[in-house]
Order: C-alpha cells, then sequence, then structure tokens
C-alpha cells in the first residue's frame, strides 16, 4: 500500500524508512533539503512542495502527520484540505489532545475527508523497527488501511481502540503512565547511588534487564545510558514536561479519579526546571526562624 508522510522530524522520519523496509510505497512531504537527497538515496520518494507532495499519491490519499500538537497540526490540515478530495484520509500520529483529533474528525467529515488519530508509542526506535499503535477513528476507514498500521507495528502493537478521539485519548493515559514509571525508576537508582554500599548502577541495570519484573523498554534505555556514562556527569537533572501528563492529570481531576503516582511524577518535572528552589529556599527560611537552625548561604552560579 501506499502512504504519505508529512514530517520528517525524530519520528517521521524512521517511521518513513520502517515503512519502507516492510514493504510499503512510501511518499514524504519535506522541506528540507538534506533530508530529501537522504531520502532519495533511500529509495523514498519526497516532494518539497506539498502540491506536488499530494499530486504524487493515488487516490484515495492516505497522508500521517507527524508534526508537533496543536497550531502545528491545524496549520498543516488547513494547507493540505484544498489538495485533497472526497475519500481521502488524514492520519494524525502526533500526541495530539483527544478533544481536537474528535474535533478534526467532525470537521473533516463534513467535508468528506477521513480521519484517523493515532497515539504512537515506541521512540524513535519504535518507529524505525516496529512502533505501538493506539488508533481512533472509524471502523471502515481502519479496516481499508489496516496493512499500513499492521506493517509500521511490525504485526505486533496496532488496534482501534475506539471512535474518534480514542487513539489520542489512550496514548495520553499511556504517557502518563510512563511518567510515573520514569520517575520510580529514577528516585531508585537514587537511593543506590546515596546507599551505604559502592554499588555500580550501570551493572545493576544490566542485571535488571534480565528477566526482573522491573524490566522492559525503559529500563533498557536506563541502562544503554549508565552502559556509557555510569555517573551521568553530562547531564543536567532538568525535565521537560510535554503535554501528556498534564492533560492525563488534568483529565484525572475532571472525571474524579486518584493519580497521585502521576500527578506527583509531573510535579516533580516542574520543580526539576526551577533552577532557584525558591519553595526550598522558604522552608530554609522557616526553619531559621521558628527553631534556630542554620541556612547554607546561596554563593550564586
Amino acid at each position: 500500500m501506499e502512504l504519505g508522510i508529512i514530517g520528517m522530524g525524530k519520528m517521521g522520519l524512521p517511521l518513513a524508512l520502517n515503512g519502507r523496509d516492510k514493504g510499503l510505497d512510501i511518499v514524504v512531504h519535506t522541506t528540507g533539503v538534506e533530508k530529501l537527497a537522504m531520502l532519495e538515496r533511500e529509495g523514498v520518494r519526497g516532494f518539497a512542495r506539498l502540491e506536488e507532495f499530494t499530486a504524487a499519491l493515488r487516490r484515495p490519499r492516505a497522508i500521517w502527520l507527524m508534526v508537533p500538537a496543536g497550531k502545528a497540526v491545524d496549520d498543516t490540515i488547513a494547507r493540505l484540505l484544498p489538495l485533497l478530495e472526497g475519500g481521502d484520509c488524514i492520519i494524525d500520529g502526533g500526541n495530539s489532545h483527544y478533544r481536537d483529533s474528535q474535533r478534526r474528525h467532525q470537521e473533516l467529515g463534513d467535508r468528506d475527508i477521513h480521519f484517523l488519530d493515532v497515539g504512537t508509542s515506541g521512540g524513535t526506535g519504535g518507529a524505525r523497527n516496529g512502533a505501538c499503535l493506539m488508533i481512533g477513528g472509524d471502523a471502515a476507514v481502519y479496516a481499508a488501511l489496516e496493512p499500513v498500521f499492521v506493517a509500521l507495528s511490525g504485526g505486533m502493537g496496532c488496534a482501534l481502540l475506539g471512535p474518534s478521539g480514542a487513539g489520542h485519548y489512550v496514548k495520553m493515559i499511556h504517557n502518563g503512565i510512563e511518567y510515573g514509571m520514569m520517575q520510580a525508576i529514577g528516585e531508585g537508582l537514587e537511593i543506590l547511588r546515596h546507599g551505604p554500599l559502592p554499588l555500580e548502577l550501570d551493572r545493576v541495570t544490566a542485571v535488571w534487564q534480565r528477566g526482573s519484573i522491573v524490566s522492559g523498554l525503559l529500563l533498557d534505555v536506563t541502562a544503554a545510558a549508565l552502559a556509557r556514562e555510569p555517573g551521568l556527569e553530562s547531564i543536567q537533572g532538568i525535565v521537560a514536561a510535554s503535554g501528556e501528563a498534564n492533560w492525563t492529570v488534568e483529565e484525572a481531576v475532571r472525571i474524579g479519579v486518584s493519580a497521585p503516582v502521576i500527578a506527583t511524577a509531573l510535579f516533580s518535572r516542574f520543580k526539576s526546571q526551577d533552577k532557584l528552589r525558591y519553595a526550598e529556599k522558604t522552608v530554609a527560611a522557616m526553619r531559621r526562624e521558628f527553631g534556630g537552625h542554620s541556612v547554607v548561604a546561596d554563593q550564586g552560579e
């Protein structure tokens, strides 16, 4: 089958190569000259002009968007719409909010354009070799494109999980869970690092990878990082929050479900970006005032 892909970033590019390897006819749109040249060497057709890209696709077209959530998705769809025809399908494989996906499904449906929302997991390695694909949308549209999803997932982790919005809703919660799991691994390793025994954490994680209950992809990438740099000296402990855990916590509050682990993991990421540590300074000041406890002077940066 044929698949058009827009967005040759850290996920879109390996996804295109994955599809090529799995027997899909991949056509891409990117304005990056070097990426177009590289893709050509890899046997993937690429076009810098959107008009040429859509014209090169057989009808009904299937176009996968791998662009940042929010305005970038809407802007891309707006540019595509004059070039599409009834029966074409837009697939959003990024991390969009599920309500945006439901809105886009309705708006595009009114113009006889199909829409599927696809939560894509597995990182860059999954995009390249076999991603986990959580899909929402109309059953008939999914059925027509199922060979594409089976191919990109390596024949394993893909399914239509519900109506429009379901794919991105499930991916949102998935990422919230991921935050909690990552935080737990990090905290456990920090306890080991500061504990009373002379442990080599790269060896610990290498052992945990083999048959332990906590083994898995997150531990694998942790072990790989520690194997390269056991002390992680070159990395600052500033962790970005991409947005989906925010949405997960908001959803938990909205529907009245307790999610303290995910919320704490999210707040820990917020705190990691606070270079001034004002809350901690306030606590130190309070202890000094009411108990005469000593404080550590700020030496500046």
